[in-house]
């Protein structure tokens, strides 16, 4: 049996999951190779280099390519462990609902039928719907039906700009094809997390992972209405929850605006998917959220044209804010980028703070200290730390020129 340092690991999609699980790997002693079919994302890594930002990701990849434990090809290699770590988008074409794209994740697993060998574990660590772990079993199956492998689907439960830390540090599901497959991925992942590895059947692993997104859904969706029932009672829902939330078995989770990423905003219609007459509440869930930030435009529409009046019908407007969480730099499903590219569309100057990217061909950035004396109207869109932290924001917060609809000193 091979040793840990002899046990060749492929990680099969070098984004936000793949290319922090291959530094982990390769940091815990593994011959890790990354796959990739960007061709730039592959030089940068053989060049010890990140595309994205995640705290010490960097410093960590740079580690594992110097001493010889990380690569990256744009094909897969022969390894003993392969992990599935591609995309999974949702797919909008007019249905009644988005569905699911699991085309790269079939597109992965017949790359590695092209170098799969006897006794290799396969897992899917893609967010997928229920069933997807079975079709990928079947591709290798139907390509290589004289193998002897294993394959398994462990989620992974990691907040960005964290990454690092829950990798190792989370609890784990790992869900087996088989009793014998579960177990074989369950000592693979004890060998680096330091959490609990709890074992399950594939199906149930799956639906774990999407019943965890939608319940955060879920909740949040009730915030957000709950915040736009309390502004038409008068009420400051900031204060209201927080009173609501002295009950012992009550947590309302804060409302913002609206919900982005590529895990809460998108896995509970793979749930959904699967019978939309049952999924009533999901749904529902998903819809208020997706609407939130349309919402809040329309809301804010008065004062815009109050103060375009007021201007001449000249009005820069800066919004603080574009990734889809505090403390990040990932802009995907971001509700704030809906929220710019709205009031964009009303005709106003827009400029955008945003501390975490340095440069966007889509929208114009500024500093803070430039909205700050150039701006007509602004909003905080998120709560970033650097922006909580800066006396100019809560001096415009608390003379008006600036609207919060983070909570961001409410906390």
């Amino acid at each position: 049996m091979n040793t840990l340092e002899q046990t060749k690991v492929s990680i099969l999609g070098l984004g936000y999951i793949g290319l922090p699980t291959a530094a982990v790997l390769a940091e815990s002693g593994y011959q890790v190779n990354g796959v990739d079919i960007n061709t730039d994302v592959v030089m940068s890594v053989n060049l010890g280099a990140v595309h994205f930002f995640e705290p010490d990701l960097a410093e960590l990849v740079t580690k594992g390519v110097q001493a010889g434990r990380l690569t990256a090809s744009n094909d897969a290699k022969e390894a003993d462990v392969h992990i599935i770590c591609v995309p999974t988008p949702l797919i909008t074409d007019g249905t009644t609902h988005p569905r699911s794209d699991i085309s790269h994740v079939l597109a992965a697993a017949h790359s590695i039928a092209k170098v799969l060998k006897d006794g290799d574990l396969v897992i899917l660590e893609s967010t997928s719907p229920v069933g997807t772990t079975s079709r990928v079993k079947s591709v290798l199956q139907n390509e290589l039906p004289h193998l002897n492998f294993c394959v398994a689907y462990c989620p992974e439960r990691v907040l960005p700009g964290k990454i690092l830390v829950e990798l190792t540090e989370n609890n784990r599901i790992v869900g087996g094809s088989s009793l014998r497959c579960a177990e074989a991925a369950a000592e693979f992942y004890r060998s680096f997390v330091v959490g609990e590895v709890r074992k399950t059947d594939d199906r149930t692993a799956e639906m774990c992972k999407l019943t965890e997104n939608a319940y955060r859904d879920v909740n949040i969706a009730f915030a957000n209405e709950l915040s736009l029932l309390a502004e038409s009672a008068g009420v400051d829902v900031w204060n209201l929850i927080g009173l609501a939330n002295l009950h012992p078995r009550v947590n309302v989770l804060r409302p913002g605006i609206g919900v982005g990423g590529h895990c809460i905003a998108v896995d509970p219609w793979f749930l959904a998917e699967a019978d939309a007459d049952i999924a009533k509440l999901i749904i529902t869930a998903r819809k208020v959220n997706d609407s939130r930030p349309i919402t809040i435009v329309e809301n804010i529409q008065p004062i815009l044209s109050k103060k375009l009046v007021a201007n001449a019908g000249s009005l820069r407007v800066c919004c603080f804010g574009l990734a889809f969480k505090p403390d990040i730099d990932d802009l995907r499903e971001s509700p704030a980028v809906e929220i710019v590219k709205a009031l964009e569309r009303t005709g106003v100057d827009i400029c955008v703070v945003e501390p975490h990217i340095s440069h966007s061909s889509s929208f114009d950035l500024c500093t803070i200290e430039e909205a700050l004396e150039n701006m007509d109207f602004g909003l905080v869109l998120v709560a970033h730390s650097y922006f909580r932290s800066h006396e100019g924001i809560k001096d415009a917060i608390e003379a008006g020129r600036l609207v919060d609809l983070t909570g961001l000193y409410s906390a």
